[in-house]
């Protein structure tokens, strides 16, 4: 049951990366071939350093700006690379591991919490194209809380293969030149880095993995996100990095070793060698099915035992920070936390205080 597990969760993150990339290469703005190879080799990097399932996604904010038309091959390859060497000069730096650590609880388990509904609404938009797929996906998907290392994501690729679905919308993408990467890619991009790829990754791999998870740091996640991006982008490759949705997800459906990373490394490869083939079979996926997966994976993030666990006046701040998740994005998000937690523990003080009496 445990390779079955593995093997299952190893699959449980495409709900999070085929939205992007499979438009993104029908648009003839990549290749399979560069694309799926450098995520198996960064699934491969992951089963070599961290020995847990560690999600390699596309990157988010620069993915929807190429959907909507706002970045060309020049400027992904250009958004990538910047990104990449930006995230290597932070990791070198010893500062990122501390500012991590001096984040409140309280604002960490709000970032996840917003991250985790804003992918079920997501996800649950896509259900609504096709809400009998959908509903079937979800019912299959659901057994994992009984079995959690169930083959459950094998059973929903087929069935999302033979639901099918419509034709990806065109891209119309205008000329963009490198202040255009910048400007649209490299910084809505880098706060939601950050805090999802590294801060918040770290936080829910230690809280699902465990010990196991020692070797994931946010020095860490941020070095192999910026060395493959470095090294890929300018080959082809689509910007990558560790999401904390998809370290959820496969833990969700079954993965719990290095197992998983290694046949995502695997299937990644066979994808890059068959591309036009595959990207036949995956044009054709439901998007209720691909919603199933991603309305999962927001749920784990969510719903975690340090929200359930909360104190009643950490409840406010973990609200707020969720809130401006939602409505602003990562770096508002925290900002916004900070000075949530910082009110919260000025009236804590208070509190305390009068207590005391004169």
């Amino acid at each position: 049951m445990a390779a079955v597990g593995e093997v299952s969760g190893a699959f449980g993150d495409l709900g999070t990366l085929l939205p992007y990339v499979v438009p993104i290469i029908l648009a003839g703005l990549a290749a399979p071939g560069p694309v799926f190879g450098a995520f198996a080799a960064a699934y491969l990097t992951v089963a070599v350093v961290y020995r847990v399932p560690v999600a390699v996604q596309p990157m988010k904010a620069v993915g929807a700006v190429v959907l909507a038309g706002g970045l060309g091959a020049n400027g992904i390859a250009l958004t990538g690379t910047v990104l990449g060497a930006l995230l290597v000069a932070i990791a070198a730096t010893p500062f990122l591991g501390r500012a991590a650590r001096a984040i409140p609880r309280s604002v960490v388990t709000g970032l996840q919490l917003g991250l985790g509904l804003g992918l079920a609404a997501i996800a649950l938009r896509a259900i609504a194209a096709d809400p009998l797929t959908g509903s079937v996906c979800l019912a299959v998907l659901s057994l994992a809380f009984i079995a959690p290392r169930g083959p459950w994501v094998l059973v929903v690729l087929p069935i999302g293969l033979v639901a099918g679905g419509g034709a990806s919308p065109p891209i119309v993408t205008a000329a963009s030149g490198p202040l255009d990467a910048i400007l649209w890619g490299v910084l809505p991009q880098l706060p939601l880095t950050l805090v999802n790829a590294v801060v918040v990754a770290a936080a829910v791999a230690h809280t699902l993995h465990g010990p196991a998870a020692r070797h994931v740091t946010e020095q860490r996640l941020a070095l192999t996100s910026g060395a493959l991006n470095l090294a890929l982008a300018p080959l082809g490759a689509l910007p990558m990095c560790h999401g904390a949705g998809g370290i959820a997800a496969h833990h969700r459906f079954g993965a719990r070793g290095m197992g998983a990373p290694l046949v995502m490394a695997a299937a990644c490869a066979a994808a890059a060698l068959y591309g036009d083939g595959v990207m036949a079979l995956l044009a054709g996926m439901s998007p209720a099915a691909v919603g199933a997966l991603l309305f999962y994976a927001g749920a784990e993030l969510a719903l975690t035992r340090r929200l359930v666990e909360a104190r009643p006046d950490c409840r406010p701040v973990i609200g707020a920070t969720a809130a401006a998740f939602l409505a602003f994005g990562p770096a508002a998000a925290l900002a916004t936390g900070l000075i949530a937690e910082m009110v919260r523990a000025h009236l804590a003080r208070r509190h305390a205080l009068a207590h005391l009496g004169p």
